[in-house]
């Protein structure tokens, strides 16, 4: 697998939600996202798992902008702020209502522990690429190849102490959400000792 062989999705929506992403997040979120597609992209071709790929990069490209101040929400989570602006995004689109539930789903389910892969391909491999593009998790599932050429095209420019800040910021404001889960659980840690920042 080379990136060269990774299909990203032409089309309207997916256009409207790079330059959406473009235009709110931080240079360092804006590589996530689009790294976050790439990965899970890849794994899904090297593993022959079907996927709606214009979904799962509107998806990806959504899928942290809870985080930033624009759509930050003092009431809900960030994942499922995200959520929210991916179905209003989805509606602009035209996409039917169906769809727009399942943009919402999968940013959603992308800081779940886990999400079956039959029931929902789309949250499973944007649930993997995050995990791996922010505290590292099983690096050995991407060609070292790939992970070289990926983090060249689009570098990681300062994505973990930011993302820290912005998760612990979260937990603060939010301790009862995943995000506060995931600090008490040590993910500053697991973020800082990430081996793709190596």
């Amino acid at each position: 697998m080379r990136f060269a062989d990774i299909v990203i999705p032409d089309t309207p929506a997916a256009r409207g939600a790079l330059e959406v992403a473009t235009a709110y997040c931080s240079p360092a979120l804006l590589n996530h996202s689009v790294r976050a597609y790439l990965w899970a992209a890849a794994y899904a071709a090297a593993r022959d798992i079907a996927f709606d790929a214009e979904l799962l990069y509107v998806a990806s490209m959504m899928h942290d902008i809870g985080l930033v101040k624009e759509f930050d929400s003092h009431t809900v989570p960030y994942e499922e702020a995200g959520g929210h602006v991916a179905w209003v995004f989805a509606a602009g689109a035209g996409w039917p209502v169906e769809r727009r539930m399942r943009a919402s789903e999968v940013v959603i389910r992308h800081m779940w522990d886990k999400v079956d892969v039959e029931q929902d391909p789309e949250g499973h491999l944007l649930e993997l690429s995050t995990g791996l593009d922010i505290s590292g998790r099983r690096p050995e599932d991407w060609p070292a190849e790939l992970r070289a050429e990926v983090l060249e095209r689009y570098p990681r420019l300062g994505i973990a102490p930011e993302f820290t800040a912005c998760i612990r910021d979260q937990a603060a404001r939010k301790p009862d959400s995943i995000a506060g889960d995931f600090v008490r659980g040590g993910v500053a840690e697991r973020i800082a000792a990430n081996a793709l920042d190596r």
